[in-house]
């Protein structure tokens, strides 16, 4: 057994996220584990870029109210809401226009496909009430 020391926040770099984006890494599991977990901030119309995981990703939030969407199905998500994409779904998630959200993202470390940002017309789609 050892205890964690807290990782230092990170800002989500421009490539992956739209808007003010932060996370913690709470769990990277050392091998054999794949074990993935961040805490994920995201400000008022923040978002991920479009992106896939090859062995799927789960979404829990602890906070605010956010948004998780595929081609054809979105999700708004509250807390206590946890959100599974299967492996190999295109998806992308983050907050509404008006709130902040915070999530835990739970996946083994895999091979994410990380693809275009959402646009301004995808998101308002996706978020008008």
């Amino acid at each position: 057994m050892k205890h964690l020391s807290p990782a230092t926040t990170t800002k989500g770099p421009t490539e992956m996220f739209t808007g003010d984006v932060h996370f913690d890494v709470i769990a990277r599991g050392d091998a054999p584990s794949r074990l993935r977990v961040n805490t994920v901030r995201f400000a008022p119309g923040a978002r991920t870029a479009w992106h896939s995981h090859s062995l799927g990703q789960t979404l829990h939030v602890t906070d605010g109210i956010g948004v998780v969407a595929t081609h054809d199905h979105v999700i708004i998500m509250r807390p206590g809401d946890t959100v599974h994409t299967p492996p190999g779904e295109r998806h992308w998630h983050g907050a509404l226009p008006e709130n902040f959200t915070t999530h835990l993202a739970m996946w083994e470390d895999d091979d994410a496909t990380w693809g275009d940002h959402v646009t301004d017309e995808e998101y308002a789609t996706a978020t008008t009430r």
